[in-house]
């Protein structure tokens, strides 16, 4: 859902043009950042479905604390609060508003592995509605998600553009819809 992801942080760039595209991106796949080192600890796990390779939504994600509900609330509110040292706080709030998205988006996505605790405590049952099972429906909405935040965030940076500023819009459009087709591309693979 990483392209996806971005797909949707587009899309709120063209209702918040305060709210830097490059923050925005970073907003948007925030829980997995936060993931990777608690992965490379082994705190955090991915397991391979049986009969699987382990590919694209091929596998059981044990993000225990950066994605079970709660851990992505308090991931979101202490990106917020980071980010009101920066920018004035509805921005920030915008921020951790789409740090949060991660997780909502996920949900449809991932098998019932997102938990509503972090560490699973209380051993609550299990989110998750799988779409990963339908490997072209989930790339589907993906695509639907690039694409519709591309044309948003294009539609909108148009609209505010400057003289002489046309050309940016073209390239900072073409570049989004690219790294959203490229990252797809990556995870099909499973690069």
């Amino acid at each position: 859902m990483i392209a996806g992801h971005f797909g949707f942080a587009a899309a709120v760039k063209s209702r918040a043009p305060r709210a830097p595209l490059w923050a925005l991106m970073l907003a948007c796949v925030w829980l997995d950042v936060v993931f990777v080192p608690l992965f490379v600890a082994g705190i955090e796990t991915i397991v391979p479905l049986p009969g699987t390779s382990g590919g694209y939504g091929e596998g059981v994600i044990h993000a225990d604390y950066t994605h079970s509900l709660l851990g992505a609330l308090l991931i979101s509110v202490a990106f917020a609060l980071v980010a009101a040292i920066w920018w004035r706080w509805s921005v920030a709030l915008v921020l951790g508003a789409v740090v949060f998205s991660h997780w909502v988006l996920d949900l449809p996505m991932h098998h019932a592995d997102l938990p509503l605790l972090p560490g699973n405590a209380g051993s609550l049952p299990l989110l998750g509605f799988g779409l990963w099972r339908w490997p072209a429906a989930s790339a589907l909405l993906e695509i639907a998600l690039v694409l519709l935040g591309t044309f948003l965030y294009a539609r909108a940076a148009a609209r505010t553009a400057g003289a002489g500023q046309s050309s940016r819009v073209r390239y900072v459009t073409a570049a989004l819809l690219a790294s959203g087709f490229v990252t797809l591309g990556l995870n099909w693979l499973n690069i």
